[in-house]
């Protein structure tokens, strides 16, 4: 019987929860949600194969980056807040020594949101988990802040 009620729980509450969406905004397309993955794949595969060329095509030059890192567990959690051009820089020598299997480390992608000028999305990687928050800039979706904590 609870499975019953449940099941016509989902049924009224499912469709009420279209109700919380802003006015205006509207979920995306498949398209839209490939872009953001793709804008998301950039940024940690730009990284991994030492490619700045990709942070330049998926990231926004007003990137906002903050980290929360330790070197073990049995450390305190460090911030580290990073520009646009740091992560640019970045990108183009932290794995320049291939100290990282760019064809096996992880790289793990979930879209979790598309409006029309706004998504989110969180990337497991190497380094941690990463949470993006993400624009549409002429038509093309763009990293605007991250915030990242490493995992150990």
């Amino acid at each position: 019987m609870s499975k019953l009620f449940r099941i016509l729980g989902w049924a009224l509450v499912s469709p009420a929860m279209l109700l919380l969406l802003p006015v205006g905004a509207e979920a995306q397309s498949d398209a839209d949600r490939q872009a953001v993955e793709e804008a998301v794949l950039d940024y940690v595969e730009g990284i991994y194969l030492v490619q700045p060329e990709r942070i330049e095509r998926s990231v926004h030059q007003d990137l906002r980056k903050l980290g929360y890192w330790r070197q073990d567990s049995s450390a305190e959690y460090r911030v580290a807040p990073m520009t646009y051009q740091e992560l640019y820089d970045l990108a183009a020598k932290w794995n320049a020594n291939g100290h990282i299997d760019a064809g096996t480390a992880p790289k793990e992608i979930v879209v979790f949101d598309v409006l029309d000028q706004t998504a989110v999305a969180k990337l497991t990687a190497a380094w941690g988990v990463d949470y993006f928050q993400l624009g549409k800039y002429d038509g093309k979706w763009m990293i605007v802040n991250v915030l990242w904590q490493s995992v150990e």
